[in-house]
């Protein structure tokens, strides 16, 4: 019981101790649960969703008490995806968990075979601090859905809405079907480094990483949401103003602590000027013209805490003192965690902030002639989870699409895969690893099953010993199949 706290000293011995037993505890649970019913899974799933609408005015205060979401983007970003998940699972899952029928291939004539999908077993879910509400409780949807148990762990970051979800969770589920653990890298990495039959994990791709290879020690599946530079294009046939009030929406929302948000726009240098006059409007109109009144606004979220604070600074300082140029914001209260939202120009390559990922406030905007040499900078970089093309050509549209790669895609829109649960939702290589939402998040967190069951069996007409005949029959097959 006690091999997690020898390995990890920092780990306070009680809280290694009842990693120890939940996980245990979880492991006949687990074995019960693969004979769960879809109307088992769909009342836990409606605890849930009750359990979310009843705290409604809670998740508010405790999003303000964080970082100072507004009300309205707790509700868009956090409550109605958590919403939709559970609805959509809920209409959906006895269709998702009906076997699935496969048609015989030709060297399989007289079996019957399908596809029977079964709970992974105890998996653990670890989630990010930028939508906590969001990215705990929808896979845990899934999870549930898929007939399994599950551990979660919140992120520290946000200790209000990660004790909101820790009292929410004690209250509906007993710890042997859904538990939840708060506290620091030490918990989560006493959770790693138990055989978990899951990981679903939620972050940048540096601890990305170092997920995979801890799960790589179990063999353990993992399903990874991870982050990464997502470009945005807008090219001249581009319509400028919904471009731009658009994309002003999807980066500054939640202060740009948003892994889909648009990272760096490249935009066509016979717009430009018009595009980033179209962007200052709309960050005067939704957020005030000074750095007193975006202070005030109710509309603007605050940077998680001063440590993100300065890193964010930190990379703005760089790049103006290597020649980049402020259009827009570009003032910091690191007492308030507050940065004005920020429109950048003229950035140097050897600038920070071309090759981290930003998360904040900070927005640059490149302009370009050669579409070519866009994508083939966009080409050299780790594939984004996000990419963004603004356009009204339809042959730019097309290269776009098939010369690079990303985890999803918005024609004359950011963000709106995320909430299309019908889509898979994923990043690929560096930006994340399987997928989730719907039917694509039931499925990760279960296991397909292959079966074949025989009705009259050929087979027995190669086995040994090998004649004439079976040489023919054989024959036959290659040239037929």
């Amino acid at each position: 019981m006690n091999t997690v706290v020898s390995f990890l000293p920092n780990v306070d011995a009680g809280v290694g101790d009842e990693i120890q037993r939940t996980f245990a505890a979880q492991r006949e649970t687990a074995l019960r649960l693969r004979t769960s019913t879809a109307k088992e899974r769909i009342a836990k799933i409606q605890r849930l969703l009750d359990a979310v609408m009843a705290n409604r005015e809670a998740i508010y205060e405790a999003a303000y008490q964080d970082f100072r979401k507004p009300p309205a983007e707790v509700d868009l970003a956090e409550i109605l995806p958590i919403i939709s998940e559970a609805k959509h699972a809920m209409r959906s899952l006895k269709r998702w968990m009906k076997p699935k029928g496969v048609w015989p291939s030709r060297t399989t004539v007289g079996t019957k075979s399908w596809i029977q999908y079964e709970p992974k077993g105890r998996c653990l879910i670890i989630s990010p601090w930028n939508y906590p509400i969001n990215l705990t409780l929808a896979p845990l949807v899934s999870a549930i859905a898929a007939g399994n148990t599950a551990i979660l762990k919140p992120s520290e970051m946000t200790p209000h809405m990660s004790g909101l979800m820790t009292r929410m969770v004690r209250e509906l589920f007993p710890a042997d079907e859904v538990a939840i653990f708060e506290g620091e890298v030490a918990v989560s990495t006493a959770l790693l480094a138990l055989p978990f039959d899951h990981i679903f994990f939620t972050g940048a791709p540096a601890i990305g990483k170092v997920v995979m290879a801890a799960a790589a020690k179990h063999l353990t599946s993992v399903t990874l949401e991870l982050g990464g530079k997502s470009p945005t294009i807008v090219d001249a046939s581009a319509d400028l103003k919904a471009a731009a009030r658009t994309i002003m929406w999807g980066k500054f929302t939640n202060n740009g602590q948003t892994c889909i948000a648009p990272d760096h726009i490249y935009v066509h240098e016979s717009v430009k000027d018009a595009f980033v006059a179209e962007c200052i409007a709309t960050l005067k109109t939704s957020y005030g013209e000074s750095k007193t009144q975006q202070l005030q606004s109710d509309s603007l979220a605050r940077v998680v805490n001063q440590r993100h604070t300065q890193r964010i600074n930190s990379l703005l300082q760089d790049a103006t003192q290597r020649g980049a140029r402020v259009l827009f914001g570009g003032e910091v209260s690191e007492s308030d965690c507050f940065i004005q939202p920020t429109l950048l120009d003229n950035i140097p390559g050897d600038a920070k902030i071309q090759s981290e990922e930003i998360f904040g406030p900070l927005l640059p905007v490149i302009g370009y002639r050669d579409l070519d040499a866009v994508i083939a900078e966009i080409n050299a970089q780790p594939k984004p989870l996000a990419l963004y093309i603004w356009s009204k050509n339809e042959a730019n549209i097309d290269r776009v699409l098939k010369r690079t790669s990303a985890g999803g895609t918005c024609i004359n829109h950011v963000v709106m895969h995320f909430v299309q649960g019908n889509l898979p939702f994923g990043g690929v290589n560096n930006s994340g690893i399987g997928s989730a939402h719907g039917e694509f998040g039931f499925k990760a967190f279960s296991h397909e099953r292959a079966v074949v069951r025989t009705r009259f069996n050929i087979a027995t007409l190669l086995y040994p010993p090998y004649t004439s005949m079976t040489k023919r029959i054989l024959n036959m097959m290659v040239k037929t199949q």
